[in-house]
């Protein structure tokens, strides 16, 4: 790991505060774009996820000591887990009947990462991660991405106009701009290509004149309140079908500490310690999902913004958190955001879907998986046949009935072949301080 980066930036009073707050606001357009897209998928309050994403960030840095300037958003890798236990109704409107319970789900896939930090404090990060080697982590997270392609193409054939804009706008920011063009695509993508729906007649504004500007951003119906408890098979069934999700975010998460440590030049991995890292992204992701918010999860964009300014303050990102607060408690402004019509959300969702397979397929070769190995082949098989294809397994004990989901299925299968099958090259190249890297899902 790179540790003659810069130090830490300057502090907070040295920057000044006209500079800390422009370097905060920075940070939060950085976030904001992909933020704001997963409540537009899933059906979610966008004011509740707001709100989540910034406590969530300050959450976070009160676990690591302050040490660690990362930003805490909307995770991806979820949005499957949200498809299947609630999807949108046949109108297009959110499932809110099921939406608690996928919640649910993803706060207890929170808590895998408190048992995965407790087991990195106990035994150190080599053992453990072995159980979690990117031949299992990478086909995951390339399932989770083409899973999740037909609804991202459904979405689009409303005006593939719009979604062609929309998907050209950040294909372009991304490839040819400079600058922080480069680091908010998505925000870019989604303005131009939401002016040209306003210009087309697209955009119904009705509902945003009568929201009040100030209002408490969490709806009780979204909570944990709006499970039914009696309902066992039900909360079962998104328990067992969302938290497996949790192995490929552990894994992204590993990869942005690493990078975050490589850009600031100190290895946060060891200080605080990636236990405590863990402990905050799972915490933040339980009590935003309790709360009706998405899953929480380090910000490879905001580490984007980190190496532009080359300003490495956490305060600078605590300032970000605060703006993202006091945003989540204006309903008139979530109302405009929910005004954006789905073929844009379908064409930005047509790269981020298609970005997680990709970041999979990255995680394979920054690993250097040797597929001329036939363990390696037949464990990728297997998990992406089985993810692809549909495979569940029916859970039956007394009168409980639930089904594992395929991406669940394809997890523990892949975990089980990686355990039986001799060891791989991977493994044996595997050092103390050197765990797996992992994955950003960044535009």
């Amino acid at each position: 790991m790179n540790t003659t980066s810069p130090s830490v930036g300057e502090g907070a009073a040295k920057l000044g505060a006209p500079k800390a707050l422009v370097l905060g606001l920075q940070h939060m357009f950085a976030m904001f774009g992909a933020t704001v897209t997963v409540p537009l998928i899933t059906g979610l309050d966008i004011g509740t996820t707001l709100l989540c994403a910034g406590a969530g960030t300050l959450l976070f840095h009160l676990i690591t000591g302050g040490k660690v300037p990362a930003f805490l958003g909307s995770s991806f890798a979820f949005l499957g887990g949200y498809a299947a236990i609630a999807p949108r109704l046949a109108d297009g409107s959110a499932n809110v009947d099921l939406l608690p319970y996928a919640c649910l789900g993803v706060a207890c896939s929170g808590l895998v990462y408190l048992v995965l930090a407790a087991a990195i404090k106990a035994f150190g990060v080599k053992r453990v991660m072995r159980c979690f080697p990117p031949i299992v982590t990478g086909p995951i997270i390339i399932a989770i991405g083409l899973g999740l392609a037909p609804v991202a193409v459904g979405s689009c054939k409303g005006n593939w106009t719009l979604a062609l804009v929309a998907l050209a706008v950040i294909g372009v920011c991304n490839i040819w701009g400079r600058g922080m063009i480069r680091i908010v695509p998505i925000l870019i993508g989604l303005v131009v290509s939401y002016v040209l729906a306003c210009c087309m007649g697209e955009v119904d504004f009705s509902k945003v004149a009568g929201e009040a500007w100030i209002g408490f951003p969490v709806r009780r119906e979204m909570t944990i309140l709006g499970v039914d408890f009696k309902n066992g098979t039900q909360i079962w069934s998104a328990i067992i079908a969302i938290v497996p999700i949790a192995l490929a975010t552990i894994m992204e998460h590993i990869g942005d500490i690493s990078a975050i440590s490589s850009t600031v030049g100190k290895d946060f991995i060891k200080d605080p310690g990636l236990h405590r890292t863990l402990t905050g992204d799972g915490l933040a992701t339980t009590l935003a999902s309790l709360f009706g918010g998405p899953a929480n999860t380090t910000y490879g964009e905001n580490t984007g913004v980190l190496a532009l300014s080359r300003v490495f303050d956490p305060v600078v990102v605590r300032l970000a958190a605060v703006f993202a607060i006091l945003l989540s408690f204006c309903p008139k402004f979530a109302a405009l955001i929910a005004t954006i019509p789905g073929p844009i959300v379908g064409g930005i969702s047509f790269v981020l879907y298609g970005m997680i397979s990709a970041v999979g397929i990255r995680n394979l070769v920054e690993n250097r998986i040797d597929f001329s190995k036939s363990r390696n082949l037949i464990i990728a098989a297997v998990i992406l046949v089985t993810a692809l294809g549909g495979v569940t397994l029916p859970i039956e004990i007394g009168s409980f009935r639930a089904t594992l989901s395929p991406l669940a299925v394809a997890s523990l299968a892949g975990i089980v072949l990686n355990a039986v099958f001799p060891a791989g090259d991977y493994a044996a190249r595997a050092k103390e301080d050197e765990p797996p890297k992992g994955n950003t899902f960044e535009v």
